[in-house]
């Protein structure tokens, strides 16, 4: 999730000024009791306090091969490991449970050469039995196969404990970062799963810095470390402390006052809020290198099948005022091809200059309608010739306050073009789940950020990550197919040249100008926060090792490896 962003808005009345998105708990939680001095003094001496995920209470899951943001943090990067990372900030591809991989000729296989003496948390070797049998649970599962690596993938061997060969059933090297990606589960451990899909895995044996499960309560679990961890002296964090927030007065007041130690949140007005409360150790890092923020629209239903209709919505979206009023400035517009910073070396200025549907253009969004064949009633509501009004909600978090103010002004824009919008706010699960199935009619997202343009195309374009309306989808959340992006995808799938990866990128965002598929809004900034009280060694723009950001697995791995007791 990647995914998924979990944000933060500030709402304490002594601070004044701020927007008020508060969440009532769930009936029956309970709520999470202000620390004493005793347990405060106990989470100083060992244990790094996150906040990544907001629920009322935990859910006792830790299987890493299900949709990120079903399982708790950092299942998929914490407790379980991938055999590579690709690094953001630095743009490179960094060894983690494998050391090598190599291509064939013919771009048709794919040797991996694992990492010597790693073990699992209870001693057991790790193996290239393990790689084999994670990917071939992905085959056997297909729910479990969300970034499906089955559509490329042919066959997955050990060929000894040491090296695992993927063969491709074509030339797919994008396809590389989705298998390095994969966590990897012991073979040992999960061979015996009935049913991998359901499995909740509430005692973990990984390879990751933490592994234990210290506590786990409704309220509040802790991980300790791998005593096995294959990285000698790290991690140097004794343990990871997750408190349980409902909604954001619990989890800002824990961050105003100095229980968490690092998040991944939307604060407004940070400088004032957060960051002169203790010039000295509370500090932020908000680079543009996240994934694009963007309005969905369900094109299995009508208007949306019609290309007129999403220009002339993306045209009356007034996204200045969004990034002023939203976003506190902390961004900027998107342009038409959908891409955030991490992708400014691919951007097409032909692109960029030929869609103009994300600039703010009120007549022409009308003169769209009129052509499309909706026209205004009495009402001023526009009418199609079904005789259906266009009346349709926008599904946003409840608590995210950026996206929840973004959504507000966006229905508000939609009425001057005789489209009646209203905002429908989720808890997250919820949320999640109509945006997977597909069913919405609009509704507020996220696109990939992995580094190359092919990737969020691939989400948003290709038949291959298309699903029916109903079944889960961990991408093209939109569920729309262009004949002739599959076949550019195809083509940069099989070229490691730069410059031809770089002619078909620029193709594949006139297309995407062309058909708009989603709705871009604006660059997502990588949220993160951190305290200097007990823990230091936090990335920032003085010391970009990674992302700050808990919201990018498996980057987050980086940190929870370097950050060291204060």
């Amino acid at each position: 999730m990647s995914r998924r962003l979990l944000m933060l808005c500030m709402s304490l009345l002594s601070l004044g000024g701020l927007v008020n998105c508060s969440k009532s708990p769930k009936e029956g939680a309970q709520q999470t009791p202000a620390p004493t001095a005793k347990t405060e003094a106990a989470v100083k001496a060992t244990a790094l306090t996150i906040t990544q995920e907001q629920q009322a209470s935990w859910i006792r899951n830790f299987n890493p091969l299900l949709v990120p943001g079903t399982a708790r943090w950092p299942t998929r990067a914490g407790i379980y490991e991938p055999l590579m990372i690709y690094n953001t900030v630095k743009g490179e591809l960094v060894p983690w449970l494998a050391v090598k991989h190599e291509w064939s000729a013919d771009n048709k296989k794919l040797t991996l050469t694992l990492r010597p003496g790693v073990k699992w948390s209870d001693g057991q070797p790790f193996t290239a039995k393990d790689v084999a049998f994670t990917f071939e649970l992905l085959k056997k599962h297909k729910a479990l196969d969300f970034p499906a690596v089955w559509a490329f993938l042919e066959s997955v061997q050990a060929k000894d404990d040491a090296t695992v060969e993927f063969t491709l059933s074509r030339p797919f090297v994008p396809g590389m970062l989705y298998v390095v990606h994969q966590p990897i589960v012991p073979e040992h451990k999960w061979k015996d799963v009935a049913d991998p899909v359901m499995y909740k895995n509430e005692t973990p044996v990984a390879t990751g810095p933490f592994t234990e499960v210290k506590v786990f309560q409704n309220q509040v679990f802790e991980l300790g470390r791998n005593p096995h961890y294959w990285q000698q002296g790290k991690p140097a964090v004794e343990s990871l402390r997750f408190p349980a927030y409902p909604g954001n007065d619990q989890a800002n007041l824990a961050l105003l006052t100095g229980e968490l130690d690092w998040a991944g949140s939307f604060v407004p007005d940070i400088e004032r809020v957060f960051v002169n409360k203790d010039k000295d150790n509370n500090h932020y890092w908000f680079p543009l290198v996240g994934n694009t923020t963007t309005l969905y629209v369900n094109t299995t239903k009508k208007p949306f099948d019609d290309v007129r209709v999403r220009k002339a919505i993306s045209m009356a979206i007034d996204r200045e005022q969004i990034v002023k009023v939203a976003m506190y400035g902390y961004t900027r517009p998107s342009d038409a091809t959908g891409l955030s910073d991490t992708h400014d070396k691919w951007r097409n200025p032909e692109a960029v200059a030929a869609g103009d549907w994300t600039r703010l253009d009120i007549a022409k969004a009308n003169a769209l309608l009129d052509e499309a064949g909706f026209k205004k009633g009495e009402d001023g509501v526009r009418v199609g010739p079904d005789k259906k009004p266009l009346r349709f909600d926008v599904n946003c978090v409840t608590g995210w306050s950026d996206w929840v103010r973004a959504a507000q002004i966006i229905t508000q824009n939609l009425k001057q073009i005789g489209i009646d919008a209203s905002l429908k706010t989720y808890d997250f699960s919820p949320y999640f789940e109509r945006v997977q199935k597909g069913e919405y009619d609009m509704s507020m997202g996220w696109t990939s950020d992995e580094p190359t343009p092919y990737y969020v195309y691939r989400d948003l374009m290709s038949s291959e990550t298309l699903r029916p309306t109903g079944e889960l989808a961990a991408r093209n959340w939109n569920r729309f197919s262009n004949k002739e992006a599959d076949a550019l995808l195809k083509a940069f799938e099989g070229t490691n040249d730069p410059e031809e990866q770089k002619k078909i990128a620029h193709q594949l965002q006139m297309i995407f100008v062309q058909n708009a598929p989603v709705i871009p809004l604006f660059p997502g900034p990588s949220w993160g926060e951190y305290s200097t009280r007990r823990f230091t060694n936090f990335p920032n723009k003085d010391n970009p090792y990674s992302k700050l950001t808990p919201n990018s697995p498996p980057e987050n791995l980086f940190v929870l490896v370097e950050v060291k007791p204060k």
